[in-house]
């Protein structure tokens, strides 16, 4: 764990760092070329006010990162979303610990929740699958309007409704707790179910490389 910052759940004291942190986020898609759903300060700030969100402070008070949770399909499907770590503070492992105890809170609030994003970064994939997340369809995630219609910023919009949301150049990663071991399966039970799991994605991930290459090939 690193010793420089500390990690918390936010709280309406924190509401003061939501300007900054809008910024932040506009400013870093702008410079990945990306984009992201744009949210304004006082959306950042609700969500601190809801306990729907982490913070990551400097020994000194200076917000250094953020991530937040949304919900959707009534509550089947949450996204740990908008995560940003302060320029600064980038390369620390600071992004990795922001992600673990969002996580952590998302499991808390709603343990029945499927966790799912969607990312262009390899370090957010990275850290992601050590988190178990594993690599899915657009068919798997929520299909509440909602949620697709904050995409409507991102430069890539066009590419996703030219797909019919079926595929991006995001990459969706799901969690789903139903997956993983729960109380009361015994060691062996889940071993085999985590090797049957294991052979399906592996096909998964095959299906993906096919596809991939055949609309590489035929531009």
């Amino acid at each position: 764990m690193n010793q420089n910052f500390d990690v918390l759940v936010a709280g309406s004291h924190h509401t003061g760092f939501a300007r900054a942190i809008c910024e932040e986020m506009a400013a870093s898609a702008k410079a990945r070329g990306t984009g992201i759903a744009r949210r304004t300060p006082e959306y950042i700030a609700a969500k601190m006010q809801e306990g729907k969100a982490v913070i990551a402070l400097t020994k000194t008070g200076e917000w250094a990162g953020f991530c937040y949770i949304e919900c959707w399909s009534h509550d089947e499907y949450v996204a740990n979303s908008g995560l940003i770590v302060a320029p600064q503070f980038r390369k620390s492992g600071l992004a990795k610990m922001i992600k673990q105890r969002v996580f952590e809170l998302s499991r808390q609030k709603y343990p029945n929740a499927k966790i799912f994003g969607l990312t262009t970064g390899l370090a957010v994939m990275k850290i992601n699958s050590d988190l178990n997340y594993e690599p899915v369809t657009y068919s798997e995630l929520t299909q509440d309007d909602a949620f697709w219609q904050g995409c409507r910023s991102c430069v890539n919009y066009e590419i996703l409704m030219s797909k019919e949301r079926k595929n991006c150049l995001c990459t969706a990663m799901l969690y789903n707790p139903a997956e993983h071991r729960a109380p009361g399966t015994t060691a062996a039970q889940f071993k085999k179910r985590a090797r049957v799991h294991e052979r399906l994605l592996k096909i998964k991930q095959l299906n993906f490389l096919r596809y991939f290459r055949k609309i590489t090939t035929s531009k």
